[in-house]
C-alpha cells in the first residue's frame, strides 16, 4: 500500500506508522500547506509537490491544524476531490467536518439517542447568561473548535461568566456552554478501529481536565460490550471508521458520551495497552484488518 499521511513530516505519528509499515508499506508525509490543485480541461487534480494523489492506495488524516476561512475550505474541498477519485480516505472528510465542530457533533449524537450531558449554544451575552443559570451556574466553557483540552474552562461566578462571555462575543466567537458533570476525577478514551475498539482510563487528581496533555495518568480498560456498543455508535453517529471516543462516568450514574474525535492519537493509548496501535491503523486503511 502507498499511504499519504497529512501530518507534519516530524510528526511522531508518521515515524510509528513507518515504523509499523517496515517494507510492507510506503509512507508519505504531506502537510497541509503542501496541497495544491490543477484544474484542466482534461483533469482535475489534487496534487503535492508536483506528485497527484492519485498515485496513492489510501491517505490518513493525521492532523487538522488552524487556518483561515479559505484554507480549511479548500482543503476540506481537496479531500473531497480525493475520496470523490476512488481513494480511501480516513477518515472521510465529511465525518471530521462533522465531528471538528462540537455542536454539530454533539446534535448527531443526541439524535442517535446516545446520553450527552446539557449543552447551550448561543451567539448574545444576553442569551448565554440564561444558559448559564439554566445549567446550574456551573459551567464548562468550551471553543466550538479545539482538542485536548485547549480553551476549556469551568466557571460557577455569574459576574466571570458575562466578562466572559462578553469577551468571546468581541472576538466573534459563539459561545458553547455544557453543564459541569460532577465525576470521581476519571473518564474513558475509546479508540474504534473498524469493528474493534481499544480503550484506557484517563485519571487526573490535579485538575479536573482529563487529558493526557493536562498530566493525566492513563491504565488499562476493559472494554465491555456496554462500552464497545457506546463507542462504536458515537462513531457512527459522525460518520467515523476510526474515532476517538470520550465517555465520561458520572457520579449520579449516568454514562455520558462527552466528544468524538476523527483525527484521533494514539501514543499514550499504544503505550498504556502495549499494543501496536499503528499496525493496526495499516492493517484497517489496507483492508486487511
Amino acid at each position: 500500500m502507498n499511504l499519504a499521511v497529512l501530518a507534519s513530516p516530524d510528526s511522531w505519528y508518521v515515524r510509528d506508522l513507518r515504523r509499523a509499515a517496515g517494507r510492507q508499506h510506503a509512507v508519505t508525509a504531506i502537510a497541509y500547506s503542501r496541497i495544491a490543485a490543477r484544474i484542466t480541461d482534461t483533469e482535475c487534480s489534487v496534487i503535492s509537490r508536483g506528485v497527484s494523489f492519485s498515485s496513492f492506495d489510501s491517505v490518513l488524516v493525521r492532523s487538522m491544524p488552524p487556518g483561515s476561512l479559505e484554507q480549511v475550505v479548500f482543503r476540506m474541498d481537496a479531500l473531497q476531490r480525493i475520496e470523490s477519485s476512488g481513494r480511501l480516505v480516513l477518515n472521510a472528510p465529511k465525518a471530521i467536518e462533522v465531528a471538528v465542530d462540537k455542536y454539530l457533533a454533539l446534535a448527531k449524537l443526541q439524535a442517535a439517542g446516545l446520553p450527552v450531558p446539557r449543552t447551550e449554544t448561543s451567539q448574545t451575552v444576553d442569551e448565554a447568561m440564561e444558559s448559564f443559570h439554566r445549567l446550574g451556574q456551573d459551567v464548562v466553557i468550551k471553543p466550538l473548535f479545539g482538542s485536548e483540552g485547549r480553551g476549556i474552562t469551568r466557571i460557577t461566578d455569574p459576574a466571570i461568566a458575562e466578562r466572559t462571555c462578553k469577551l468571546l462575543i468581541q472576538l466573534g466567537a459563539v459561545i458553547y456552554l455544557q453543564e459541569f458533570v460532577a465525576h470521581e476525577g476519571h473518564d474513558l478514551r475509546l479508540l474504534t478501529l473498524g469493528p474493534d475498539v481499544l480503550g484506557m482510563r484517563r485519571s487526573n487528581r490535579l485538575d479536573w481536565r482529563t487529558n493526557v496533555s493536562r498530566g493525566a495518568v492513563c491504565e488499562r480498560l476493559e472494554v465491555t460490550s456496554q462500552l464497545g456498543d457506546l463507542a462504536r455508535r458515537a462513531a457512527a453517529a459522525v460518520g467515523a471508521v476510526m474515532a476517538g471516543v470520550d465517555l465520561l462516568p458520572a457520579k449520579d450514574g449516568r454514562l455520558l458520551v462527552i466528544e468524538v474525535n476523527a483525527v484521533p492519537g494514539w501514543r499514550a493509548l499504544a503505550k498504556t495497552l502495549d499494543v501496536d496501535v499503528a499496525r493496526r491503523v495499516l492493517q484497517l486503511l489496507s483492508g486487511s484488518h
